[in-house]
């Protein structure tokens, strides 16, 4: 009895063994296989989808390139241009596959010998030894599949996910497609992602001028862009060049006799020189103005301005840039020495002031401080500080500059100086952001607008001071009064009393200002008062630039174009622009107008460009002066090309001290040497203003005592005892 019961207790614990060994078995077995499940999953999870594989994304710099066809700029995120595999120069592919990936051609993506020996090596040498293949070097450039500060699982991960994908890659792209996308994905250090990138900013070279060891830095830089760095390691930098050269011997590259001799050779990079040029610009300020408009297309053509490698055709030619940027500055450094001279900051005590408690107050350390006292000894002990006050005045007293260039006959921008910084752009562009008072040189709108009212250069006005209202104006020489005086004198003089005279007299009514002013090119809406005769309303540079522009082409405005061409990253042309045109005023209005102001330029307040600065060539324009010295002008233009030049201060309060400051001294000059030296420089044919060919523009004679003594003009006759005055109607 007691056996049997023994025997069926066997049983019975042999039972739950087996129940519990196949409860264990099967628990396991699920674990395993949802393990190796969720492995799966997050194993493709983090792979790349097939239409990434098909068409994979990189962040490529869009390039502004000028009408001339020079790089001037480019935006991106990571500054990378890509190059193709027609554009690589084959030793530089051998220096590659040398030292990378020996097997490149053979094997399908993953180096299986490498993997094995890598593996022996790391774990019984004690040597690590990279096994990745370039396939699977363009997997982690172009998915991102390695994180920093992995653990031993995440390794192993990745390196499955490194080998699934540069299978798929080589299933997807050729070798050469391989190699192309290897180059323009990999990071050289300095900003440089791609080849040709990297070719500029080390080498000033594109990567077709490269030579044999030029290629083989690039290529030990691979490795580490920090440790191999051939400014900052520059020996590492050297030995890891001539290994990549010694592996490309060794595989048949290049001579035993080649290698000796390149290893030889120093490396010779010109970072500085090759980062100004594809880093900077020289035309900050443009380059900016583009930016904007293009950020303002971006929704209608659905592009990436800082990853979708556009390419930009812009206005700008780098000819004419260059001589903008440079007589600016020249002529910029001789106004601000005068300036500086009769200056004094103890005239100006409350503004001196102001200026410092602002630029304490925008201080970072100021603005932080938590405590009113701490904030309070920063305050009192910035004001103190010397160096920092003179800071501030340097800083207010600093003239400005807004200089642009167009194309009389299309508007097309082709020098555009926004401001004194023509190295970074920073600050405003004061060609397109500021509003001024353009004072003088805003006359030639009201001389058109009587001009198409029947008026002509000969007409006679009074100069004689008035109140109308309230507003009496003077010219700018009390002493110059008297008689009368032609619409030809007033402008050639720029006599205030005369264009003041048109619109008390109801030659010029001022709903017309505002309307031809705004077809001829003025977008900023005007103040309709009497004294808008004198410039005393607010305008931006460009938009009065577009005026004269307007004049210059025989009546036709144009709006100022930068942008001529975009083109998506294959060469599809997105847009391309051309003119928008309308006709603002009559030919015969235009040239009437063109020839008073010719003689502003002959014989009148801007003479000194003849006889100082010795532009010759047929020219018409306009000098500018505000009240108080504050804002300088000069508005002019050719047959081919129309300038406009501001010069002034960001702070109105600092302004000119005297007549020194005058349109005619300090802005009339920049456009002088400007146009004397590009006609001098650049191959313009000589043009004249000619007159429309419906031959309504007729020359006829005055009396001269009837014009300047009774002040109502007729014809010439026998009768006219002073003799004739021959002009234009």
């Amino acid at each position: 009895m007691a056996v049997e019961k023994e025997k069926s207790n066997n049983k019975k614990r042999v039972f739950r063994f087996k129940t519990f060994f196949w409860s264990l078995f099967s628990f396991l077995l699920i674990a395993l296989i949802l393990a190796v499940f969720l492995f799966t999953q997050n194993m493709l999870s983090g792979l790349p989808s097939l239409e990434q594989l098909e068409n994979p994304k990189q962040s490529l710099a869009s390039i502004v390139y000028s009408s001339d066809g020079e790089e001037i700029g480019r935006f991106f995120r990571e500054s990378r241009v890509e190059t193709r595999y027609d554009s690589i120069p084959e030793y530089l592919v051998n220096a590659l596959i040398a030292t990378e990936d020996k097997q490149f051609r053979e094997h399908w993506g993953v180096d299986l010998g490498r993997v094995v020996k890598g593996i022996i090596n790391t774990v019984f040498f004690g040597k690590r030894q990279g096994a990745s293949t370039i396939t699977q070097q363009l997997a982690k450039n172009i998915y991102g599949l390695k994180t920093r500060d992995e653990s031993i699982f995440d390794t192993i991960t990745r390196k499955v996910r490194e080998w699934i994908t540069a299978v798929q890659l080589e299933k997807t792209y050729t070798k050469n497609e391989i190699i192309e996308m290897y180059f323009n994905t990999s990071y050289f250090g300095r900003g440089a992602f791609g080849i040709e990138m990297a070719s500029g900013i080390f080498f000033n070279k594109t990567v077709m001028e490269l030579n044999i060891p030029e290629a083989a830095v690039l290529v030990a830089i691979l490795k580490s862009s920090v440790l191999y760095d051939p400014i900052r390691r520059y020996n590492n930098a050297l030995q890891r060049r001539n290994t990549v050269m010694h592996e490309m011997f060794q595989d048949g590259y290049i001579t035993e006799e080649l290698y000796r001799s390149y290893s030889e050779l120093p490396i010779e990079v010109h970072v500085e020189e090759s980062t100004q040029k594809f880093k900077s610009s020289i035309a900050p300020h443009f380059i900016e103005y583009v930016r904007q408009k293009m950020e303002v297309m971006s929704d209608k053509y659905g592009y990436d301005l800082y990853e979708g490698g556009l390419t930009i055709e812009t206005t700008i030619d780098t000819r004419m840039q260059k001589l903008a940027n440079r007589i600016a500055s020249e002529q910029l450094a001789i106004i601000q020495n005068q300036f500086d001279k009769l200056w004094d900051w103890r005239k100006h005590k409350e503004v001196l002031n102001d200026l410092i408690d602002r630029a304490i107050k925008q201080r970072g350390d100021y603005i932080t401080a938590q405590d009113v006292n701490d904030k309070k000894m920063i305050y009192d002990k910035l004001k103190k500080n010397d160096a920092f006050v003179d800071s501030v005045q340097t800083a207010a007293q600093t003239i400005e500059v807004g200089f642009v260039v167009l194309d009389s006959k299309n508007g097309d921008i082709k020098a555009m100086v926004g401001g004194r910084d023509i190295s970074s752009g920073r600050g405003l562009n004061h060609v397109t952001q500021i509003k001024r008072q353009p004072g003088s040189s805003f006359k030639p709108i009201i001389y058109t607008v009587a001009i198409d009212n029947g008026l002509y250069p000969a007409y006679p006005l009074l100069n004689q001071p008035f109140d109308f209202n309230g507003w009496m104006p003077t010219n700018f020489d009390s002493t110059d009064i008297g008689g009368f005086l032609t619409l030809r004198d007033g402008i050639r003089n720029s006599v205030n009393l005369i264009a003041a005279r048109l619109i008390i007299e109801g030659h010029v009514p001022l709903w017309q200002v505002r309307r031809y002013a705004e077809k001829m090119g003025i977008k900023t809406r005007l103040n309709l008062f009497p004294s808008i005769a004198l410039g005393a309303s607010e305008v931006v540079p460009l938009e009065l630039t577009s005026v004269f522009a307007t004049i210059a082409n025989r009546g036709i405005y144009n709006e100022p174009i930068s942008i001529l061409k975009i083109e998506d990253n294959h060469g599809i042309i997105l847009d391309a622009f051309s003119p928008i045109s309308s006709e603002a005023i009559s030919a015969e209005a235009a040239y009437v107008i063109t020839n008073m102001l010719e003689t502003v330029i002959n014989d009148g307040t801007a003479k000194r460009i003849r006889t100082i600065h010795h532009f010759h060539r047929p020219a018409a324009g306009k000098t500018g002066t505000n009240s108080n010295y504050k804002d300088a002008w000069f508005m002019g233009f050719t047959p081919q090309l129309t300038a406009g030049v501001w010069v002034g201060f960001d702070d109105q309060r600092v302004a000119f001290t005297g007549a020194y400051g005058q349109g005619a001294k300090v802005a009339a000059p920049i456009w002088g040497e400007f146009m004397r030296e590009v006609y001098d420089s650049l191959d313009f044919p000589i043009e004249y203003f000619e007159p429309p060919a419906s031959g309504d523009i007729v020359t006829v004679s005055f009396c001269k005592e009837s014009i300047y003594e009774m002040g109502s003009p007729r014809l010439y006759s026998s009768d006219c005892n002073s003799g004739k005055l021959t002009d234009i109607i």
